[in-house]
């Protein structure tokens, strides 16, 4: 499959042609001057004064994504969303609730009964049209990451004997497409391979590794790094999209995310089970969250019980974390990542992975300005 070509297919063009917008809001002021605004960016729009009847449409006619009130007669915003998430052919329909009501707990609920996104009457259409395009645009690439991901072993089992650099490429096209859920940039998978590449070249200097570390080694965990995140596709958006700090409980099922990954390509190495390429990629997938100190998951290793691409990626991975802005915390300084992660050194780091960074961090902030998230 030509990478280039796959990615062409979910531009924001193709999806403004084709997208159908329910509007539900019993003032038909709002009504109508929504419909009127999304029309004029070429959406097809389904209007309805009250939950009941939008419901009833939605079943004959599903939408892309829904504009949803929540003070409205007979049945709120709040009902109608719980109605939509209890249908399984509707419950996967973007809900971006647009009220008056700005009470945090009002956002809350929303977002508790299925909601994506919540805009505040009075709103500026061009908010709306932004997130409008955001969310279509994940819930497209979401289609295209399920669809291929029916086929994702059946497309490894034939690759992986003979691993060309448009296989690599097509292999890295998924992995990004995992991010694309809560990282739209993809640059994510970018950096951090090229940090694992880095310290691996680094490491390869240190005595104890100078016999483990060959040249394969590094292209390996260069191409294997993309792969770190791949179980994402089996967390729920209500969690992976989630803006603001996890529950416990939405923790541990976040978590899940390194063993569905591992898992995906366990069935792989069962046929292969020598090929370097694929056991790399388990070991990070599975590995890459575990710590040093024996704190980390799913399996509690600790040491050099924990793989070395896996304590590679650990770090690798914290690092871009740090610096990228998330709902929950702002970016921080390449400074102040640095002290965090020193800070963890001998805790959750291997101490022979810290000092390759105290000796290549100037590349990676050269790096992440490079590959900064509004880059081309």
């Amino acid at each position: 499959m030509n990478v280039n070509s796959y990615e062409g297919r979910v531009t924001m063009d193709k999806i403004t042609e084709t997208a159908t917008i329910m509007v539900v809001d019993d003032s038909p002021e709002n009504l109508n001057l929504l419909g009127d605004m999304l029309k004029r960016e070429s959406y097809r729009v389904l209007s309805f004064p009250n939950g009941r009847m939008a419901l009833d449409a939605a079943v004959k006619d599903p939408p892309d994504l829904i504009l949803l009130d929540i003070m409205m007669a007979e049945m709120d915003g709040f009902e109608v969303c719980k109605h939509l998430k209890a249908d399984d052919v509707l419950k996967d329909i973007p809900v971006l609730f647009i009220s008056a009501l700005t009470e945090v707990t009002d956002k809350i609920k929303a977002f508790s009964t299925g909601g994506v996104d919540y805009v505040t009457k009075p709103f500026h259409f061009e908010e709306v049209n932004a997130r409008v395009e955001t969310h279509l645009h994940l819930r497209q690439m979401k289609r295209e990451l399920e669809k291929y991901n029916l086929h994702l072993e059946e497309l490894v089992n034939e690759q992986v004997k003979d691993i060309s650099d448009s296989q690599l490429a097509t292999l890295l096209a998924v992995s990004k497409m995992a991010e694309y859920r809560d990282d739209e940039t993809g640059h994510h998978v970018e950096r951090t391979r090229t940090f694992c590449r880095i310290i691996a070249e680094q490491l390869r200097t240190n005595p104890h590794y100078e016999n483990s570390i060959s040249d394969d080694y590094v292209e390996n965990i260069f191409h294997a790094a993309p792969l770190h995140d791949i179980g994402k596709v089996g967390i729920a958006d209500s969690i992976l999209l989630k803006p603001g700090k996890l529950t416990v409980e939405e923790f541990e099922i976040m978590k899940n995310h390194s063993m569905i990954g591992a898992n995906t390509l366990q069935s792989v190495r069962n046929k292969y089970p020598k090929n370097a390429f694929v056991n790399t990629g388990i070991a990070i997938a599975r590995s890459h969250h575990e710590k040093w100190d024996g704190s980390g998951y799913p399996d509690g290793l600790a040491g050099e019980d924990i793989p070395l691409a896996g304590r590679i990626m650990a770090l690798a991975d914290v690092y871009d974390a740090l610096r990228a802005k998330r709902p929950y915390k702002p970016a921080f300084s390449h400074e102040k990542s640095c002290r965090i992660i020193l800070e963890g050194a001998g805790q959750h780091f291997d101490p022979a992975v810290i000092e390759v960074f105290k000796a290549v961090e100037s590349e990676f902030a050269e790096i992440r300005q490079r590959m900064a998230d509004g880059a081309e």
